[in-house]
């Protein structure tokens, strides 16, 4: 398989990549990698939201559910989860990434449909489980996917773009689940459910098989030319595209890197939030006093608030150019929410400013693609990344556990023990983004110093998050000479020892 680094070393001289080739580039590749990422977590989230939507319907008493058991069933998706993540990581680096999405999507659907046969907590748990084992690859290959494929100026909003399938399920999945849950059968609402999920996600894995290049090097759709550009345009990333290579050296770094462990805390404290309202975000609305029906239907509201929060959040951090700010002011809304679902009486008269709350929670999603944006983009060298990413999904497995379990069901209609937790939690993701951001500025200032040591010049432009329109009007060019910045963009070397990596906030 190729590396980024050989297909340009036959090259004489470094490749002029201009404003409107990048751009040429940048519509064929999201034509063809971006709606297949859009698909397959679309189908993901559906799968994974699927058992909040038959909670509805009747899982809980059809299946005899007692306790926690419900709670159980939400959180041993992300037990699995946070089981595969080394496994996942050691992949993603070894096997073609294209293939991999496609066989881990095929093996899901498989067992989403095989949950139509589980009739009680030990079948429902058992494939649960399987069912998270094979979902755990997809979110850590997507990220490794944009990162692979676009510049870092164009990372944050391709995240944020898959991750609102989010929204997406939880208004289209509303409006459909509501459908399914109409239709007589022999079988109960819950399965209807589980099997349509199940069928349609085969389907998606085989286009994703046929479609989804493993990387730039080996794309299809693009010629040889153009796989030289769509390879050079990523230099100024400072990250290189795939190496293959299992590098222990970056694993050590990544652990011992305190970047890691402060993305770690973040994704940690706002996975707990969600966990819990994905799980039981449909039981709070049916506190409210409403019918199972009507609970699905307000549900739209909150999917769409979701899908503004995700793309809007990435919008506003894509032209600020930083992070820090936006997630900061995606945690106010929560904070307002939480608050009003703890002091308001949950009486009739108070249902719409009940579902205001509700509806102001919903703006967290746009946090969690946020801080793997950040993370990634402030983290060089194939391996590390891999196992960087990993850590931060064993963190929010971690926190999608603990979520439901804040939660019970005999706790409704107020469910006090969890909104505190995660008021708290809103809180400290605040205190933390501060934490994380003036750690990046004294990482910035030792790699200055290193250029100054180097015989460099200490202050560099960072064009990896310039957009074309910017280019455009400096005159500069994608991956323009820059002092020697950018020689050792492709070779596999790790953030903290590339003195021309720029550390974004």
């Amino acid at each position: 398989m190729a590396r980024s680094k050989d297909l340009l070393t036959g090259v004489e001289s470094r490749i002029i990549v201009t404003p409107e080739e990048n751009a040429r580039i940048l519509r064929s590749i999201d034509l063809v990698i971006l709606p297949i990422l859009l698909a397959v977590y679309c189908l993901q989230s559906l799968d994974k939201t699927s058992l909040s939507y038959a909670s509805v319907f009747g899982l809980i008493t059809d299946t005899n559910l007692h306790g926690e058991e419900y709670s159980w069933l939400g959180s041993i998706v992300y037990v699995a989860q946070l089981v595969m993540q080394p496994v996942i990581a050691v992949m993603l680096v070894k096997l073609p990434v294209g293939k991999f999405i496609s066989v881990m999507v095929l093996l899901w659907a498989i067992i989403l449909c095989g949950m139509v046969a589980a009739h009680d907590f030990g079948g429902l748990l058992a494939t649960r489980f399987l069912l998270g084992a094979a979902e755990a690859a997809v979110a850590p290959a997507f990220i490794a996917v944009v990162q692979m494929w676009y510049r870092r100026s164009e990372q944050t909003n391709r995240n944020a773009s898959w991750y609102a399938m989010l929204g997406v399920v939880n208004m289209l999945g509303s409006l459909l689940t509501y459908g399914l849950g109409h239709i007589k059968s022999h079988l109960h609402s819950y399965q209807i459910i589980f099997l349509f999920c199940g069928l349609l996600t085969v389907v998606v894995s085989v286009v994703c098989f046929i479609f989804m290049p493993d990387s730039p090097m080996e794309a299809k759709f693009l010629k040889h030319e153009d796989k030289l550009i769509a390879v050079e345009r990523l230099r100024m990333n400072q990250m290189g595209v795939a190496s293959h290579v299992w590098k222990w050296s970056h694993v050590k770094e990544a652990v011992f890197d305190l970047k890691t462990w402060l993305w770690f805390s973040l994704l940690t404290a706002v996975s707990i939030p969600s966990g819990g309202i994905s799980t039981f975000g449909p039981l709070i609305v049916k506190s409210f006093g409403f019918t199972s029906f009507t609970t699905i239907l307000f549900n739209i509201p909150f999917g769409a608030v979701q899908m503004i929060a995700t793309l809007g959040g990435a919008w506003l951090a894509t032209r600020l150019k930083k992070k820090s700010p936006v997630l900061i002011l995606l945690c106010i809304p929560p904070i307002i929410g939480i608050v009003i679902l703890m002091v308001v009486e949950h009486t009739k008269q108070h249902r719409a400013t009940l579902l205001v709350g509700y509806y102001l929670i919903s703006f967290y999603p746009g946090i969690s693609p946020l801080i793997y944006s950040w993370s990634g983009q402030n983290t060089g060298g194939d391996t590390k990344r891999k196992v960087t990413t990993g850590l931060l999904f064993i963190g929010a497995s971690t926190g999608n556990i603990i979520g439901p379990h804040l939660f019970t069901p005999a706790e409704a209609p107020r469910y006090s023990r969890g909104l505190r937790a995660n008021l708290a939690l809103f809180i400290g993701i605040i205190v933390l983004t501060l934490l994380a951001t003036a750690w990046v500025k004294v990482l910035n200032r030792k790699h200055a110093t290193m250029r100054v040591a180097l015989g460099k010049s200490a202050d560099i432009i960072d064009l990896s998050m310039e957009t074309n329109h910017n280019l455009k009007e400096m005159g500069g060019i994608v991956n323009a000479e820059n002092g020697g910045v950018g020689d050792k963009a492709f070779d596999d070397e790790t953030d903290l020892r590339n003195e021309d990596f720029i550390y974004l906030y």
